[in-house]
């Protein structure tokens, strides 16, 4: 089943239900705000299969995409399986940090 992710009107991303769901709970530890963690967790155990970043907070929207932008494809490349398709799956989560610029979010700092 694909999973999509809504970043603005017309900008989205769309993954197998695996890779949506290894997406967000690379999120769910990082996120400072525990209600949306809770909400993407949430997401993740029912098999909800989509995100709006829109109905989030701004500040909680600026620190997805920064935690994305910051560390999405590097952790993708030590945590995922080591499979044919890693490659694949590398450019498809990097595909998922260039749409938050086509999205027109702002530069971002450290999350930290």
């Amino acid at each position: 089943m694909a999973s999509i992710i809504v970043l603005r009107p017309g900008v989205d991303w769309t993954a197998t239900g695996g890779l949506f769901d290894w997406t967000l709970e690379f999120l769910i530890s990082r996120l400072s705000e525990r209600q949306t963690a809770d909400h993407l967790q949430e997401i993740v155990d029912n098999n909800l299969g989509s995100l709006w970043i829109g109905d989030l907070p701004a500040p909680t929207q600026q620190e997805i995409v920064s935690h994305w932008r910051d560390g999405l494809v590097t952790t993708g490349e030590r945590q995922l399986p080591e499979t044919e398709h890693k490659v694949d799956v590398i450019r498809h989560l990097q595909e998922l940090v260039d749409a938050t610029y086509s999205a027109g979010f702002s530069e971002t700092q450290d999350p930290g």
